[in-house]
């Protein structure tokens, strides 16, 4: 595991869109089926991540408390051949102890992690109802060794100003986890 930070996409990008398969349905999904009348989180995440598992309650707590009014992808990108455990089967298996129903999506060619420059897993993307990157960074301060249970606080307060149409500070910090696992070129 190395830890790395992500490079922070710029605020206001524009929503990239993406068609991957989907591990939950085993389909694919297309970025088209979002509700267009909701706010997306994008997450970037994978199975074997220590940063990831630390997060497995609060992204179920977040899910459980704005699935109604967000859109939630997850998204792993991690080269399977070198790390099985990051394989569409164990993603499903996965989501199915997690109880989480929300898109698990495989991007096989990592092609989608760069073009929203994903360094590490966990990272967060929101994009407001104008598909327009307003928050993008770490969950909250915490991290697998520092002892203090996850509360989700960045992402949360992020959230939350985006519901109440007041800002989203771009006071925002890079999230750090576990480097993807880029496939040998």
């Amino acid at each position: 595991m190395a830890l790395t930070y992500s490079s922070m996409l710029d605020l206001q990008t524009d929503f990239i869109d993406f068609k991957l398969h989907n591990v939950v349905d085993d389909n694919t999904f297309s970025s088209s089926e979002l509700n267009t009348s909701k706010p997306t989180l994008i997450m970037f995440i994978c199975n074997h991540c220590p940063y990831v598992i630390h997060y497995h309650d609060e992204i179920k707590r977040l899910a459980l408390d704005y699935l109604d009014k967000f859109n939630f992808v997850a998204i792993s990108s991690n080269d399977i051949e070198n790390y099985p455990q990051d394989s569409p089967e164990k993603m499903r298996e996965l989501w199915i102890n997690l109880g989480l129903s929300f898109p698990y999506l495989y991007d096989e060619t990592q092609e989608v992690a760069k073009m929203y420059k994903a360094e590490c897993t966990p990272e967060f993307y929101l994009f407001n109802v104008h598909r327009r990157l307003v928050y993008r960074g770490r969950m909250d301060a915490t991290n697998p060794s520092s002892e203090i249970k996850p509360n989700a606080n960045d992402l949360r307060a992020a959230i939350k100003n985006l519901l109440n149409d007041e800002p989203v500070s771009d006071q925002q910090y890079p999230s750090m986890g576990c480097n993807i696992k880029w496939k040998p070129s």
